[in-house]
C-alpha cells in the first residue's frame, strides 16, 4: 500500500476514512517521535520518552546567560549563569579588597599616627585626670579615691629619695661619727616609712570598705602605697586635691 494512502472501514454501517499511518502505528499514544513509524527492530528507549524537559531547557538557558553589571535586581528564579563561590573563596575575595585599598607603607604610617595620637590623650589625661584616656590601672573610682586619699595627707614615704641621697653622701665622707650618723638616720627612715605605710594602709582600706562596699577594691591599697613613695611633683595622674583636703 502506498504511503499516505487512505483505507476505508466500516464501524456500524458508516464509512470512515482513516490515515494508513495511523493504522499502521501501534503501542502507546506518544511514543515515538514523529516520523519514526513503527519499527519494532528499533525500539525507543523509555528515558528518551519521559525525560523531564523542564531541567533541560533551565541548563541550556543558564549556559546561555551572561554577567553583566547592571545594576538592576535578578528575579530569585532566574539563572545566575555562573556557579556560586564557596564561603572561603568569599572571604579571601573580601579580604583582598579590604587590604588593596591601602598599601603596607601607608598603613604602618596610619598606625604610628594613630599611636601618636594615643599616647599624646593618654599624657593630657594624666596631667588633667580624665578619666576616658588614662592607662587601665589607674580608672575606676576606686583608684580614684586612693589618690586623692595619697595627696591629700603628708607622708614620709615621699621623702625617702631625697634621704637617701642625703645618707648616701655621709656615709662616703671618711669621719667614722658621720658614717655612724648616717647609719642610724637610715634605720630611723626605714622604720618610719614602714610604719606610715601600715597606717596609711589601715586606714584607706577602711574607707574603701566604706565608700565602695560593693566594688572590686583589690590592689587599691597597694597601689596607694606605690603613689605614696613617689615625689607629690612627679606623680602621675597629677594631684587634684591638696593637702588637708578631705578627699
Amino acid at each position: 500500500m502506498i504511503p499516505g494512502a487512505r483505507r476505508t472501514t466500516r464501524t456500524s454501517g458508516r464509512r470512515h476514512n482513516v490515515p494508513s499511518v495511523l493504522l499502521e502505528t501501534s503501542g502507546v499514544a506518544g511514543s515515538f517521535p514523529p516520523g519514526l513509524g513503527s519499527n519494532p527492530g528499533h525500539p525507543v528507549p523509555l528515558g528518551f520518552v519521559f525525560r523531564s524537559r523542564a531541567k533541560e531547557e533551565k541548563a541550556s538557558a543558564a549556559d546561555k546567560a551572561t554577567v553583566t553589571d547592571s545594576q538592576q535586581t535578578r528575579h530569585p528564579e532566574a539563572p545566575k549563569g555562573r556557579p556560586t563561590p564557596k564561603r572561603s573563596q568569599a572571604q579571601s575575595q573580601r579580604r583582598s579588597v579590604a587590604n588593596t585599598t591601602m598599601s603596607r607603607k601607608e598603613a604602618a604610617k596610619r598606625q604610628r599616627e594613630e599611636r601618636r595620637a594615643a599616647l599624646e590623650r593618654q599624657r593630657q589625661a594624666l596631667a588633667s585626670g580624665d578619666e576616658r584616656y588614662l592607662p587601665a590601672r589607674d580608672k575606676g573610682p576606686v583608684r580614684r579615691f586612693a589618690r586623692d586619699f595619697v595627696d591629700s595627707r603628708f607622708n614620709i614615704a615621699e621623702y625617702f629619695l631625697p634621704m637617701a641621697v642625703i645618707i648616701l653622701v655621709l656615709s662616703m665622707i671618711q669621719v667614722p661619727q658621720l658614717q655612724n650618723a648616717a647609719l642610724l638616720l637610715w634605720l630611723v627612715v626605714i622604720v618610719m616609712i614602714v610604719l606610715d605605710s601600715v597606717v596609711t594602709g589601715f586606714r584607706l582600706k577602711k574607707r574603701l570598705a566604706e565608700r565602695f562596699p560593693d566594688d572590686n577594691r583589690r590592689g587599691a591599697v597597694a597601689y596607694a602605697l606605690m603613689r605614696s613613695l613617689q615625689m607629690r611633683r612627679l606623680r602621675l595622674p597629677k594631684p587634684q586635691v591638696k593637702r588637708g583636703e578631705r578627699p
